[in-house]
């Protein structure tokens, strides 16, 4: 039974939109369902290996009803098969439950996304900044965050090349 069969059954809801593009296939996941799909196709389709983990800020992007999707590239190295799966959230509060307990591989992923887009992953063991300083209150990645940003630049030192 092909992966997108097998989900048909096991998610009969029909809210799993299936897409393709050449090789690429895609999958639209509810986000209340996303770990369950997630860990079925971990655990019943051996997708072994979390391949990348980002988002995407759909801020004033023409027809888009939600604010951030999330996107999960899954791999099974045993076959080959890739799987693209994509998920929504909104503010004010955009939660996901973390995946890490799927793949340890998920832990700097989520980090990088809750630092640069603010989108936090509950159950995540060590969820903090990796990129930005602690002190750091803004989201660069955000499409409302300003180019030069939001006048944070002089609390921090300036560093000199040799002092690198």
């Amino acid at each position: 039974m092909s992966t997108e069969d097998s989900l048909k059954s096991k998610f009969p809801q029909g809210e799993l939109v299936f897409s393709q593009f050449r090789d690429n296939h895609r999958i639209a996941v509810p986000a209340a369902h996303m770990f369950d799909v997630l860990a079925f196709l971990k655990n019943e389709h051996h997708f072994d290996m979390l391949a990348e983990l980002t988002a995407v800020d759909y801020l004033e992007y023409e027809g888009a009803r939600d604010r951030f999707g999330v996107v999960y590239v899954l791999v099974c190295t045993k076959s080959g098969e890739r799987l693209v799966l994509k998920t929504h959230v909104n503010d004010p509060d955009p939660v996901l439950p973390s995946v890490y307990s799927l793949w340890k591989s998920a832990d700097w992923l989520e980090r990088e996304v809750y630092d640069m887009f603010g989108i936090k992953f509950s159950g995540h063991p060590d969820l903090r900044r990796i990129l930005t300083p602690d002190e750091f209150t803004a989201f660069p990645l955000r499409k409302d965050y300003p180019l030069k940003g939001r006048g944070e630049r002089h609390n921090f030192p300036v560093l000199t090349r040799s002092e690198s």
